[in-house]
């Protein structure tokens, strides 16, 4: 099946590891089954900043480098274990679980996506009580 990707001018996309960006407007096919990231996907190591980013970022380390998964599995461990035991909320550790599930798999682009509602969690709870919203973070 192939995946149709447009990319604004300018724009990053990490296949397989390799670093490309878009010359103006881009649309590509991928043909094969490759670890892609678009740039809204990519995190530096300076933005993985608090423990939810940092289990982000090794996970994505993780499936760009699937050579070196296993490398980066015991890191991606003890990120889980240390965001894990200082969570209070049952939805936040359903998604902890779901998300070593994944992992467990191989399936570290789909972790991603639940790291990515961990992330979301985390600023609710590090945002001044002012700014707050009790609503549940997808």
């Amino acid at each position: 099946m192939t995946l149709k990707i447009a990319l604004r001018d300018g724009e990053k996309l990490v296949v397989n590891g390799a670093v490309l960006r878009s010359v103006g407007r881009t649309e590509l096919c991928v043909e094969n089954n490759v670890s892609l990231l678009r740039g809204r996907e990519i995190m530096s190591p300076q933005e993985a900043s608090t423990p939810a980013k940092r289990l982000y970022y090794a996970c994505m380390v993780a499936y760009i480098d699937p050579d070196g998964a296993t490398a980066h599995h015991d890191e991606i461990i003890e990120y889980l274990r240390d965001l894990i035991g200082a969570l209070a909320s049952p939805e936040a550790k359903a998604v902890c679980a779901s998300f070593a599930r994944k992992v467990a798999t191989g399936d570290f682009y789909r972790a991603l996506a639940d790291c990515r509602a961990l992330i979301n969690y985390e600023t609710v709870l590090l945002s001044p009580i002012d700014d707050r919203t009790f609503e549940r973070v997808q």
